[in-house]
């Protein structure tokens, strides 16, 4: 900040580690920041707001804190809890807000869309972004990878063996002709990769280059459970069973492939808040999310559960939801996100709904163009985007 520096406040709050900074011409509002996923290890860290947005907020007059929360690992209460009590400490350290917004991404997407069910009438408003907006389907997706491989490849391998990455993994990819960073060879090869784009949100633009992109990363995250917690153990929650897989030829999936139960039925069914809990799409408030076309490390199948959610609970005029043309996960550029936050703000405050991507109907998501309405076309030449055509001027 230019002039005046803003006043930041660290410490530690019911065993997590926070941040807070508060611009000199603070305008009452807070945002609180949702960090990701963090992994097994036991450190805790503190994150800023991304992509530009720590410097938009300071400028615009906003104050925003970020939790570490108490726990690592993919604990979504953890995330909640930490978060809501990091509001209460800021209303001590500073003062009460005026409004209260709250943003994140990917796990933290999660923390994002369960925090304003958890606590209706807290937050203003949501921006999500990459979040596991499809809350325990993530885990399906991850499942279904695995099983339909094997498969597909007559490689019997569940539950998961501790030789999976390094004995059975090149037994499958050498069946399927996957080779990593290209398009599979053969028929079986092509029905695995059109099975698990249908599974990440259906045809679109990129979806094959994205499926080549991902596929060695997802073979790579199965591994046998190793006891331990619900959140180091997430996919638990995990089922495929009365999955549709498309399409049935020339295997026919749906009848050959090897049907699995949650490991934790309890974990999958109850409306607590667990380390991996549900969203029910019940909002009060307007959200706007972000997701990435090609991520297959949290598909952008994640926003079709959540608006069949939200539009089963009567509210989808509160959702508007946009497609970025990256195949990353969380692949946003500063002007795509500072967008998305002006336009939520301006949506609290006035009642005025922004545009959005309709995400759900096939022949949109199949056209070539799709996602080139808030794509940053400046971004062109970054990361995955190459993947995808230029979009038109």
């Amino acid at each position: 900040m230019r002039g005046k520096p803003s006043r930041v406040h660290q410490g530690v709050h019911e065993h997590a580690a926070f941040d807070i900074e508060v611009p000199p011409r603070w305008n009452g509002d807070l945002v609180m920041w949702a960090h990701g996923y963090r992994g097994d290890t036991r450190v805790l860290t503190v994150d800023e707001p991304a992509y530009g947005l720590r410097q938009r907020l300071l400028e615009q007059g906003y104050a925003w804190a970020a939790s570490s929360y108490y726990a690592n690992d993919y604990d979504v209460r953890a995330g909640v809890l930490s978060t809501r009590g990091l509001v209460e400490r800021f209303a001590k350290t500073v003062g009460r807000p005026h409004r209260t917004y709250i943003t994140g991404v990917s796990m933290g997407g999660h923390v994002t869309a369960r925090s304003i069910e958890q606590y209706p009438g807290l937050y203003a408003a949501a921006l999500p972004m990459c979040g596991v907006l499809g809350d325990h389907e993530l885990f399906d997706f991850f499942l279904d990878f695995q099983l339909l491989a094997q498969d597909l490849a007559d490689v019997p391998a569940y539950p998961i063996p501790a030789d999976y990455a390094t004995s059975i993994v090149p037994r499958i990819k050498e069946r399927l002709g996957l080779t990593g960073g290209t398009d599979p060879t053969g028929e079986l090869g092509r029905q695995f990769r059109s099975i698990v784009v249908n599974l990440g949100g259906g045809e679109r633009p990129g979806a094959a280059a994205a499926f080549a992109y991902w596929q060695d990363f997802l073979f790579g995250l199965a591994g046998p459970d190793a006891g331990g917690t619900l959140a180091q153990e997430p996919g638990r929650v995990a089922t495929n069973r009365g999955t549709v897989y498309r399409p049935a030829t020339p295997v026919n999936v749906n009848a050959s492939v090897q049907r699995v139960d949650p490991a934790d039925p309890e974990a999958r069914q109850t409306r607590r808040l667990t380390e991996v809990p549900s969203v029910s799409g019940k909002i009060g408030v307007p959200v706007l999310s972000l997701h990435n076309l090609g991520d297959n490390f949290v598909p952008f199948s994640m926003e079709q559960y959540y608006r069949a959610d939200v539009a089963h609970q009567g509210r989808s005029q509160l959702l508007v939801q946009r497609a970025i043309r990256a195949a990353g996960h969380c692949e946003f550029s500063s002007a795509e996100a500072g967008a998305a936050w002006d336009d939520l703000v301006r949506w609290q405050r006035t009642g005025k709904r922004p545009a959005g991507d309709n995400v759900t109907s096939p022949a949109t998501l199949a056209d070539p163009a799709y996602g080139c309405r808030f794509t940053d076309a400046s971004a062109y030449a970054t990361g995955t985007r190459p993947l995808y055509s230029p979009c038109p001027a």
